[in-house]
């Protein structure tokens, strides 16, 4: 049957068919189930026809040979990605909003005499004040009856108990660091259990050290539990600065954060099967159901998906309230995003390997254990993606084909899959995943995490728990030289691949094929390479849109008058400077000191940094009190400030410019 497709004519009308019922598909609604099942059915279809071909018409026979084991190799990684992608497509048929059950059960909470008091936990390792303060504060000003702050510090700081004293939060500390973050949040269990005014809380919400609360957060979360095979209930991550990806591709008011797919479409698709998980930041947990299972769980530095595996056996699942109820820190660096990831891949690996846990233990429905195999495919297809870096040289330069049969045939099998496929994630993502951008996040981590996969199968556990590294100076330039260099080098070898290609003989096998494979490739180690150069950060503080009615004072020294007062109109905010719009701009000299007015502060000290036309830079020196007020003005309601849609045309736009102008 595979040779019926050689006809060239053939191959045009079949991968024109294919573009034609993408677009049919993309005009679909992806909230609509229907729609749902009928683009992903023909998506898994094309996968499986195009996985059917591959396997019988494009294997050599096998020997022990570096040839054949590459070519038996790469497809066995390749089943798995493909394995991982369709039970995906299965996953997203379904989906849940549990808006209207948060919006119930807030209305009860706000009728209510008495509600249940919850311990708030944030679990600090090394974090400066600059981030601690943020969380603190924003958690202390939470909109709800009863509830108590307790600050868990790891590294016994005495500054921070200070701190804590002094805004009215609960500070705890330990003589050591045994089980990390997991152990911090068992010793504040144990504190905060003994606690005069009632003891323990009978909820625990668990924040980490950089995520600042929303006022309605506990609102919107504890009518849930009214459920009660509810054991947790997660909101997602949303941050308030942009990954490296985004910031180093200059993308991040177009571009959405590597993870938001996976927040914002998967989980609440998995929350439809019953198996969407903890993640380890905004989550409210029952104080009894951490008895029940001896507390949070450790020996394995990924806490948070083992509390969730940990209280499925006895019947309890997590929820996911898809509400955008914290903001935080993405991590900042290339290193940091990278550590994160591996970290994040060999905790899936040793919850699977726990007694316990779902693929041994007892207790799992199947569907529970498909799940984690599910999540747990997705890193082990890691090094595939490195694999596919390799397919091209190997060609070039040893002469070892990856696919073999007629290449050709890859018009009629691999490209429409592919293009359906791409289609589909745009759609179901709502343009959260798009073709270079979703690639490359998986390239600037896969050697580490390939890395760390391979040594989890000789070392799984006894590794230390890593914290990620926020508030670092990013102030300057740097170039992860390593990895530029690796980066560099696939792309002057790729070079001379083609170069080569050049003198080769039109008719041989697979070159038209490579050829396309290389160009391909060269577009992502290119875009790879720029995620490596990392750009300056000038501003320590994010910014935040802000639109106000706002007053400025300058003193007379500067202007040769007894004092001056202008309108102005905020543009955007941040705790320490505010950009302001006012017609009088031209008359205000840099440099100049003197205080600007906004209704949520009053009067705050400052500095004229910067002007540009209408446009001024204020330095603010705001004293505890006005800071801790505009952190509950930014945090406590913050408005979007990073891009949480994705806008593809821009964001492609905005990479040909960061790729042909620095």
């Amino acid at each position: 049957m595979f040779e019926f497709f050689l006809d060239g004519r053939t191959l045009l009308v079949i991968n024109a068919a294919t573009l034609l019922l993408a677009w049919l598909c993309l005009r679909g609604d992806r909230a609509r189930p229907t729609d749902r099942y009928v683009f992903g059915a023909i998506t898994a279809t094309l996968l499986l026809v195009y996985l059917a071909w591959r396997a019988t018409q494009t294997l050599p026979d096998w020997h022990m040979t570096f040839p054949s084991l590459w070519a038996h190799v790469f497809f066995g990684f390749e089943v798995m990605t493909l394995a991982y992608t369709l039970i995906s497509i299965v996953t997203l048929t379904r989906g849940s909003n549990h808006t209207p059950d948060a919006d119930a059960g807030e209305a009860a909470l706000r009728r209510s005499r008495k509600v249940p008091r919850v311990d708030i936990f944030i679990a600090t390792y090394n974090e400066g004040l600059e981030i601690l303060e943020k969380t603190i504060v924003a958690a202390l000003a939470i909109d709800y009856p009863d509830f108590r702050v307790w600050v868990l510090d790891d590294t016994r700081r005495d500054w921070l108990k200070a701190f804590c004293e002094q805004v009215g939060a609960n500070y705890v500390t330990r003589p050591d660091n045994t089980h990390a973050k997991a152990g911090n949040l068992n010793n504040g269990l144990r504190h905060s259990a003994r606690a005069e005014h009632g003891g323990g809380a009978p909820y625990i919400m668990v924040l980490d050290a950089d995520f600042a609360p929303n006022r309605n957060i506990l609102l919107r979360i504890i009518g849930l539990f009214g459920d009660p095979k509810v054991g947790v209930v997660q909101t997602p991550q949303f941050y308030y600065n942009a990954d490296p990806i985004q910031y180093n591709l200059r993308s991040t008011e177009c571009w959405v954060d590597e993870q938001r797919a996976f927040f914002d479409v998967m989980q609440p698709a998995k929350d439809a099967w019953g198996t969407a998980f903890c993640i380890g930041t905004s989550f409210v947990v029952r104080r009894d159901l951490l008895g029940l299972i001896g507390g949070f769980p450790t020996g394995t530095v990924t806490e948070d998906i083992h509390l969730t595996y940990r209280l499925m056996p006895h019947g309890y699942v997590t929820r996911w309230l898809n509400e955008r109820l914290s903001v935080g820190l993405s991590a900042e660096g290339l290193p940091e995003y990278i550590s994160q990831r591996s970290r994040w891949g060999l905790g899936t690996i040793q919850v699977a390997l726990t007694a316990d846990g779902p693929l041994r233990g007892r207790g799992y429905t199947l569907g529970q254990r498909l799940h984690y195999v599910h999540g747990l495919l997705h890193w082990l297809s890691r090094p595939f993606t490195l694999m596919l870096l390799a397919g091209p040289l190997l060609y070039w330069y040893f002469d070892v084909p990856t696919l073999y049969g007629d290449p050709m045939q890859f018009l009629a099998y691999g490209v429409p899959a592919l293009l359906l496929y791409w289609a589909y994630s745009i759609w179901i993502t709502g343009s959260r995943a798009l073709p270079i951008f979703t690639e490359v996040t998986q390239i600037v981590a896969s050697l580490a995490v390939s890395a760390t996969l391979a040594s989890a199968f000789f070392k799984p556990f006894g590794r230390p728990f890593k914290v990620t590294n926020k508030g670092l100076d990013r102030s300057r330039l740097v170039i992860h030289g390593k990895l530029a260099a690796l980066y560099g080098c696939l792309i002057v070898l790729s070079g001379m691949g083609l170069a080569r290609a050049v003198t080769a003989d039109a008719s041989a096998q697979g070159l038209v094929f490579n050829i396309a494979w290389t160009a391909i490739s060269m577009v992502l180690y290119l875009t790879s390479l720029l995620v490596c150069v990392e750009l300056p950060r000038p501003r320590k503080e994010e910014r935040f849109p802000y639109r106000a009615r706002a007053r400025l004072r300058i003193h007379g020294k500067e202007t040769g008058a007894a004092g001056s007062e202008y309108a102005a109109t905020t543009i955007d905010l941040s705790c320490n400077g505010v950009a302001l719009a006012s017609e009088m701009a031209a008359a205000i000299p840099v440099g100049a000191e003197g205080a600007v007015w906004l209704e949520a502060t009053g009067w705050v000290p400052c500095r004229i940094a910067r002007r540009q036309g209408k446009l001024l830079g204020v330095a603010m020196h705001a004293d505890m009190a006005a800071r801790h007020r505009l952190i509950r003005l930014l945090f406590s309601e913050p408005s979007h400030n990073v891009a949480h849609r994705g806008s593809p045309r821009l964001a492609i736009s905005r990479l040909m410019q960061r790729a042909f102008s620095g």
